[in-house]
C-alpha cells in the first residue's frame, strides 16, 4: 500500500497542557515541540502520532472524530485518566453502553472501551 496513517492532528487552545495530558494517558512522549506544533508518540519512529496545533477559539460542538482507547482494565483506566484531568461526558451513550465517554481538559470526547484483542471484537 502506498499510504499509511501518519498522525492525528488536534486543534488545541493550550498546546503544552493538552499534549501533557495525552502523554500521560498514552504513556507516550513529546517527540517534537515548537510554538506552533507539539507532536507526541510512543517514540519518534513509531507511527501514528498525535500533533497538537494552536487555535484561538475553544471547542464548541461534539467531535466528529474521536479516539477509542482499549485498556486491560476499564475501571482502573477510567479512574487513572480522570485523575489526569479528564471528566465524564454524556453524548447519549445510555446506561447499557460497554464504553465510557470522557472529555480531555479541552472538551474533546474520547472513549475507554472494554478490553479488546482485535478490531472486530
Amino acid at each position: 500500500m502506498g499510504v499509511s496513517f501518519y498522525q492525528l492532528v488536534i486543534d488545541a487552545h493550550d498546546l503544552p497542557s493538552l499534549a501533557r495530558f495525552w502523554v500521560g494517558v498514552l504513556d507516550w512522549q513529546v517527540v517534537f515541540e515548537a510554538d506552533d506544533e507539539i507532536v507526541i508518540g510512543a517514540d519518534a519512529a513509531a507511527l501514528p502520532g498525535i500533533c497538537f496545533v494552536p487555535v484561538g477559539e475553544r471547542k464548541a460542538v461534539k467531535n466528529r472524530l474521536h479516539i477509542d482507547l482499549s485498556p486491560d482494565d476499564q475501571a482502573a483506566e477510567v479512574a487513572r485518566i480522570i485523575a489526569l484531568g479528564a471528566r465524564r461526558a454524556d453524548v447519549g451513550q445510555g446506561e447499557s453502553a460497554t464504553w465510557v465517554v470522557l472529555e480531555d481538559p479541552e472538551g474533546n470526547e474520547f472513549c475507554v472501551l472494554s478490553p479488546k484483542s482485535s478490531l472486530v471484537n
